[in-house]
Order: C-alpha cells, then structure tokens, then sequence
C-alpha cells in the first residue's frame, strides 16, 4: 500500500486545506484556520465532491484530537515523555481562572512545583520561554514541563477560580 498522499490548498484570508484519499477511497479534508481552529471534512462515498459531515473545533480541542491520534496517546495535552521522568503539558487558562490578567510569575509555580513553562501559545502565535512578569490572559495555553506530579500541581494552580 503507497503512502497517503495530503494535499494542500491555501485559502487566501482563511488559511490552509489539507485533502486526504484514504484507503478506501473515501475523501476526508481539514481546513486550518488562521485563529487555530480547524473544520474537519468527510465527503460522501457515493458522492465524493457532497460534504456528509463536517465538524468545527477549537485549537485546543484540535489538539487534543491529533494527540489522540497519535499511537503513543496517554493524555490528551501530554506532548512528550523522556527516560529522565518528565512531561511537557499542554494546560489553558480558562476565562474564569484568577490568573486572567496576572503576571505568571504571582503564581509561583517554578518555586511550589519545580515545573517550568517554556512556551505560551495565544491565539496563531507561540511566545517561548516567558518571563515572570509575562501576563496571562483567558485562552492562554501553556506549555509546562517538569515531573509528572509537578505538571498536575501546576495545572491545578492554574485552574484555580
């Protein structure tokens, strides 16, 4: 069996197509927003230009589908796990989190966890390695690393209302 052929279409102020044949011969496509979105396509067997569903999800919802996807799916924010016993975790600050309008380091989660945040994504753009006087804001996703009980102390800092 050949290799999947992914097809990429730009779309001028949308953002990106990708078109899939699968195997059987069924056309799936998935549109990548500008604003990390993304709307999943599955075309109809009999009828392979006639959409027969389609599904919008957010980013970070987007996310956790590829992780699921991925055989190695534990978690779905966990991004990578290493022989030297740490985990890198996607965790977002919801809306309603007292850390909306903080800066990250009031919430003294190197200090209480020994996890590290490395990168925050917001909105289509990655800030890495943020400082302590970085402000976070409602929809943030960070990327936290550190031991597997450091990344759940952190995420339960962060969910704090």
């Amino acid at each position: 069996m050949s290799a999947p052929r992914l097809r990429a279409t730009p779309l001028p102020g949308i953002g990106v197509q990708y078109d899939l044949e699968t195997r059987e011969h069924r056309q799936l496509s998935v549109v990548a927003h500008r604003d990390g979105a993304r709307t999943v396509n599955v075309y109809r067997s009999d009828d392979p230009d006639s959409c027969a569903q389609s599904l919008k999800l957010t980013g970070s919802e987007a996310g956790a589908l590829i992780d699921a996807l991925k055989p190695s799916h534990h978690s779905a924010s966990l991004l990578y796990t290493t022989d030297l016993g740490l985990v890198a975790e996607r965790i977002e600050v919801s809306a309603t989190s007292r850390w909306n309008g903080r800066v990250l380091g009031e919430t003294r989660m190197r200090t209480d966890t020994g996890a590290s945040v490395v990168a925050v994504l917001r909105r289509a753009e990655a800030i890495p390695s943020p400082a302590p006087d970085f402000r976070l804001a409602g929809g943030d996703t960070l990327i936290v690393i550190g031991t597997r009980e450091g990344v759940d102390a952190a995420a339960a800092i962060l969910g704090r209302e």
